[in-house]
């Protein structure tokens, strides 16, 4: 017999600190981020949302990024005006962030630390995820300083490169068998085309 764990709805009303979140601990192992100040319960992924991350991870290692400056499940504390806290699908860190990270207790990326090169968000079904994805981590990302931001989105079958240029993004929108055009990618020793096709595993 499975039991489901629900979120605790008192604890996800009650505003908490960048403090009071890394010290929260519910007793299950339920996932959170911390959204202007107040807990914002995150479901399990989906499958297709998994594979997509795993399949990026798998190419990444392929080009020659060390394992250590790939991450899936480790948070990301942003700019705003209450404290805010995101967990990415999946990051590449720069080396000095990766060198910065070394040896914490808490896989979490502070305010302090320097920015990630790359974070990519897969997009789940509803209204909330796509307002989360497309408006507010965008300009949480962008304050933030990350250099590329990558909406990948299974309903709209596309993904949005999203390029950090003199503070502010610049976004291009790639469908189908079209290749994704970054300058990471190109940084990275990428030599074949990744096309939107193969990051979504459809055809």
């Amino acid at each position: 017999m499975i039991t489901t764990i629900q979120p605790p709805q008192a604890t996800l009303s009650k505003e908490m600190s960048l403090e009071e979140f890394l010290q929260y601990d519910d007793g299950s192992d339920s996932r959170y981020e911390l959204e202007d100040g107040r807990l914002l319960y995150m479901p399990s992924e989906s499958d297709i949302n998994q594979r997509i991350a795993m399949f990026l991870l798998a190419y990444f290692l392929q080009l020659g990024l060390p394992f250590y400056r790939l991450r899936i499940g480790t948070e990301l504390a942003v700019m705003g005006s209450r404290a805010t806290v995101r967990l990415p699908d999946l990051m590449v860190l720069t080396e000095e962030l990766a060198q910065a990270m070394s040896g914490a207790t808490r896989s979490i990326i502070l305010s302090e630390m320097p920015p990630p090169d790359l974070v990519v968000e897969v997009v789940s079904p509803g209204r909330e995820n796509e307002e989360r994805d497309y408006r507010y981590k965008r300009a949480q990302y962008q304050a933030r300083g990350i250099r590329e931001y990558w909406i990948i989105d299974p309903m709209q079958q596309q993904i949005t490169v999203l390029r950090l240029v003199t503070g502010l993004y610049e976004e291009a929108i790639f469908r189908g068998e079209e290749g994704i055009v970054s300058e990471l990618l190109t940084q990275w020793g990428q030599r074949e085309p990744l096309t939107v096709a193969q990051v979504l595993q459809v055809g």
